[in-house]
């Protein structure tokens, strides 16, 4: 595999009362800048369900981002809790900035909410606030960052994972989530206004496995033809085909991208219609040797491949190799034919766990 060509942007490390800076995405702005919004967690821990809220930083040119300066775009309080995270960034039919994200309701056992903020103009002007995952869902959804999209049909679909809740046998009064997951799919067809979620509810058939299919993401591949991959504990990337815009799928099956339990971003290039994926090739096996101290999960190295048809990919090219860090849960916007910005989770011993500092980087991708 060879070296892409890329430089790094901006680097957002955590600090005393930052614990960590996690999984975001981008955005173009009506005033041209760019924006970055990722997870930014206060206080002393950096588990996944701590406080947490969104907060944006801005570029004018996708070179220079104002990194010191972080703005509070949602914050859980608002809703009377302590975790939001998880934000995806689309551009609405009518022009407004719509902010997805994932809050966590944790008062009476781990449930979720998906919401929708629409802003006209930035993210200092809210307009609505909406659901797209009923409120009446007993259970815990998970969606990743930079995971909703919109089809050629004008459909959004929000990918999801289903973790049902579980009482303890011998607890009956203490709930806890299971780390098994469905993949199910949330679905609008009018801009965003309402939303209803499709009869597909994907399972991995291993009952070995104690992921199931964590972490769903879809990219379309030709009108109405989706193609869905997921995160899993069997060494690969799992994936599925959905000929009717996110209505029905194919039984899942091993994809030819090999992974640990860590995500996989894939996306289409508007200005060339190549597709590409990001993701961690090397599976973790018996044998490797394992950094020690710290979270690295075998999120080493990152790479990127492209495709012209969505489905059979180039040889990887390495993005990052260190093999005392680890890199994961990418978003990608593109700039031109051949350059985008990719910013992922990029921690190391320094910062305690890989999930808590973001790399901005601009890649160069011509063949």
């Amino acid at each position: 595999m060879k070296l892409v060509t890329s430089e790094i942007r901006a680097i957002i490390a955590p600090s005393t009362g930052n614990p960590r800076n996690s999984e975001g995405a981008f955005i173009s702005l009506d005033d041209g800048r760019l924006a970055f919004v990722f997870s930014r967690y206060t206080g002393t821990s950096f588990d996944d369900h701590a406080h947490c809220s969104l907060a944006v930083i801005y570029s004018r040119d996708g070179v220079d981002w104002d990194v010191e300066h972080p703005t509070t775009v949602v914050d859980a309080s608002d809703y009377g809790q302590i975790n939001v995270m998880s934000v995806s960034l689309l551009p609405m039919a009518n022009g407004d900035i719509g902010l997805f994200f994932l809050l966590k309701l944790q008062k009476d056992g781990l449930r979720s909410q998906y919401r929708l903020r629409r802003y006209k103009g930035g993210f200092d002007n809210l307009v609505s606030d909406t659901l797209c995952l009923p409120d009446s869902l007993p259970d815990y959804y998970v969606v990743n960052n930079d995971r909703v999209a919109r089809l050629s049909s004008g459909r959004i679909i929000v990918p999801a994972a289903h973790h049902p809740s579980c009482q303890k046998p011998d607890e009956a009064d203490v709930n806890f989530t299971e780390s098994r997951s469905r993949a199910c799919f949330f679905v609008s067809d009018d801009d965003g206004i309402s939303w209803r979620h499709t009869s597909a509810k994907l399972d991995l058939n291993d009952s070995f496995s104690r992921t199931g299919l964590q972490e769903p993401g879809v990219c379309e591949i030709a009108d109405g033809i989706l193609y869905g991959y997921f995160r899993t504990d069997r060494m690969y990337q799992y994936e599925s085909i959905s000929p009717d815009r996110g209505e029905h799928w194919f039984m899942p099956q091993p994809s030819r991208f090999s992974s640990p339990a860590s995500p996989m971003l894939v996306k289409k290039n508007p200005y060339n219609g190549k597709f590409y994926a990001v993701w961690n090739p090397v599976p973790e096996y018996y044998g490797r040797p394992k950094p020690s101290g710290y979270w690295i999960g075998g999120r080493t190295p990152l790479v990127i491949a492209s495709s012209l048809d969505g489905y059979n990919y180039s040889e990887p090219a390495i993005i990052e190799d260190d093999p005392t860090r680890g890199f994961c849960y990418p978003a990608m916007y593109f700039t031109g034919t051949d350059r985008l910005l990719l910013a992922y989770c990029s921690g190391g011993e320094d910062e305690g766990c890989c999930l808590n500092r973001v790399t901005i980087r601009g890649l160069t991708v011509s063949e």
